[in-house]
């Protein structure tokens, strides 16, 4: 039965949040602060209650996420400065060759994303674009409709990106099965976004690349391609590998030690150790360096991390006042309601404000709450994952800081802004969607 009292805080809350954010400007760590408290106090808490629920909230959120991103950033950055970026660029380019060229962008951004960030790895990149535009003679957007889109779908499917990995946290769900689930959801979709959706771009619409720019080359060598690829590998296949111990293997020795190896913080630090030495040491950087290097690459890490405690707050409030066995209740009819919540609602957020990442939060936040009592599996929460994320892609606009982001550097109107990156991020997410959907009647 519906609380009209308890549905009320709610949809107040969010209304704050909103408000917050879009008309004070107010950071959104502190937006979903105050929105959480909102939540409480009008749904009948008591003060002391709500203080405590922060706390608990705060805490059992960030014991995880803060180690994952935290390390996922120092790995990023080094693979970032080392030139990692460009080397496999321009081998997928030299095997696939100028008239596949749309085809090994997309590979490019699909594992570059894995652990640089999204705009970080796009500044890299774009140089690559402009030149195979040049050369080609063919319109810009037939290189970086792809390289976006692959970039895109890792940076929200595929873990240790951070988005992923709050909501997989939020959700409790396996981060290897998170994985798994984030390569089979986002290879079709990023083909569908990505090469395809480009050639008919392309054909409608010619943008060229701007004025050459002449720079000092840099004399460090690219790194080794097979260096570059088993790093970023490594800790991929060993959560992976953990993940796989728990269902196949009897409990003894070789699982005790994969389940050391495959956690997330082990894999990720022996990572940052291969990229320190072989990407950083052997690669001609000081050790000063790199240690300035992984300090500096923190700072927006911390924001993420921040962000994804206060959404543990906002779930952790929803579940003590009785508002997320109300939503559960109301949302158990069928497997699909809690898939179609969690979307819809990533979906509304990423459109009213903007950011993909508070709208990964946020929904979590809710969907948890909503699924608490459930009896999803363990593949079935992993879905879920990616249907927040598939919600929280679509229909990036002109409150999204990446629009403008695509709009500067591709020299586009804003109308063109719409017509492609707006239209490539919608059907990327609504195609995730849908086969997420699919996937969550068979697993």
């Amino acid at each position: 039965m519906i609380d009209i009292q308890l549905l009320s805080a709610v949809l107040a809350g969010i209304g704050i949040l909103l408000f917050l954010i879009l008309y004070f400007k107010i950071q959104a760590f502190l937006a979903l602060l105050m929105a959480s408290i909102s939540v409480g106090l009008m749904a009948g808490m008591e003060p002391v209650i709500i203080m405590n629920s922060i706390k608990t909230g705060m805490g059992n959120t960030l014991g995880f996420v803060a180690t994952v991103v935290g390390l996922g950033a120092i790995f990023g950055a080094i693979l970032e400065q080392s030139g990692a970026a460009g080397a496999l660029a321009n081998f997928f380019l030299d095997k696939l060759g100028e008239k596949k060229a749309p085809w090994a962008m997309t590979i490019t951004g699909f594992v570059i994303a894995i652990p640089v960030f999204f705009d970080v790895a796009f500044i890299i990149l774009i140089p690559l674009v402009y030149s195979l535009q040049r050369t080609s003679g063919k319109s810009l957007l037939l290189f970086a409709i792809p390289l976006l889109a692959g970039l895109a779908a890792t940076h929200s499917f595929i873990p240790p990106t951070p988005g992923p990995v709050a909501v997989a946290d939020i959700l409790g769900a396996d981060l290897g099965l998170v994985i798994l689930f984030g390569f089979i959801v986002g290879i079709p979709a990023v083909i569908l976004s990505g090469p395809i959706l480009a050639k008919k771009l392309a054909s409608k619409t010619f943008i060229s690349a701007p004025p050459l720019e002449v720079t000092d080359e840099n004399s460090t060598p690219p790194p080794n391609l097979f260096v570059i690829l088993s790093i970023i590998a490594i800790p991929i296949v060993l959560i992976v590998l953990n993940t796989i111990s728990k269902t196949w293997l009897e409990m003894g020795a070789l699982k005790s030690w994969l389940g050391f190896f495959g956690h997330p913080f082990t894999a990720l630090i022996l990572a940052n150790l291969l990229a320190w030495y072989f990407l950083g040491i052997k690669n001609g950087f000081s050790k000063e360096t790199l240690s300035e290097m992984s300090t500096k690459s923190l700072a927006p890490a911390g924001i993420i991390i921040l962000l994804t405690g206060a959404g543990g707050v906002f779930k952790q409030v929803l579940m003590d006042t009785g508002t997320g066995k109300m939503l559960a209740d109301a949302f158990a009819e069928n497997l699909s309601s809690p898939f179609i919540f969690a979307f819809v609602m990533a979906a509304l957020m990423r459109i009213v404000q903007g950011s993909a990442t508070v709208a990964m939060i946020t929904s979590a936040g809710m969907t948890a709450a909503i699924i608490a009592s459930s009896d999803l599996s363990s593949p079935q929460l992993a879905l879920l994952v990616i249907a927040i994320a598939s919600g929280a892609t679509v229909l990036s606009h002109v409150n999204d800081s990446g629009f403008w982001l695509i709009n500067r550097y591709l020299g586009l109107s804003v109308k063109q802004t719409f017509r492609s990156w707006t239209v490539m991020t919608t059907l990327l997410g609504i195609s995730g969607f849908i086969i997420t959907l699919a996937l969550a009647y068979f697993v």
